[in-house]
C-alpha cells in the first residue's frame, strides 16, 4: 500500500522516527560508554517529528490534503530492530547505518517528491536528512573506534 497524503507521509515519519528512537534507546543500555550519543539520537527523533508537523501544520489546507502528493512505498523504507542481546557493539552500530541510510532515503524522496507542491514541508524533510546523513558520520566514526 502506497502512501499518498501528507498526513499518511507524517505518520509514517512517527512510526519511523519512533522505532528507530526505541533501537537507540535499547542500544544506550546495552553500551553504556556511547549511551550518551544514543540517547541524544533518541531525543533528537522526537524533535524531527515536531519539526516535519510543525511544517506540515504551518500550511495544510483542506485542498492540500486532498491532493496525492506522494507515490512512497513504506516497504521500501521500513527496517527491523533485532533484539541487541547476542549483538556485537559493531553490528549493532552496522544496523544503526543501515537503518539511518534507509531513514535519509526516505526524507530524501519525499522532499523530491513534494517538492513541487509544497514550500515548508520538503524543507523539512532535507533538514531532517542533512542531520541523518551527520549521523552516520558518528555513528562512523564511533564503529572505526570500536575496531
Amino acid at each position: 500500500m502506497s502512501l499518498h497524503t501528507t498526513s499518511e507521509v507524517i505518520s509514517f515519519v512517527k512510526q519511523l522516527e519512533g522505532k528507530s528512537a526505541n533501537f537507540y534507546e535499547n542500544l544506550s543500555q546495552k553500551h553504556a560508554a556511547d549511551r550518551d550519543a544514543f540517547l541524544s539520537f533518541a531525543k533528537e527523533n522526537q524533535k524531527n517529528v515536531a519539526q516535519v508537523e510543525r511544517a506540515y501544520y504551518s500550511v495544510i489546507t483542506d485542498a492540500l490534503e486532498s491532493c496525492f502528493a506522494f507515490d512512497i512505498n513504506p516497504d521500501e523504507y521500513t527496517f527491523e530492530v533485532p533484539p541487541l542481546d547476542n549483538t556485537s557493539y559493531s553490528q549493532a552500530l552496522n544496523k544503526a547505518i543501515n537503518i539511518e541510510e534507509r531513514i535519509v532515503k526516505f526524507y530524501s524522496d519525499a522532499a523530491e517528491q513534494s517538492d513541487a507542491l509544497m514550500g515548508d514541508v520538503p524543507i523539512a524533510f532535507k533538514m531532517v536528512a542533512r542531520k541523518r546523513k551527520d549521523r552516520i558520520s558518528k555513528l562512523k566514526s564511533l564503529l572505526e573506534v570500536s575496531q
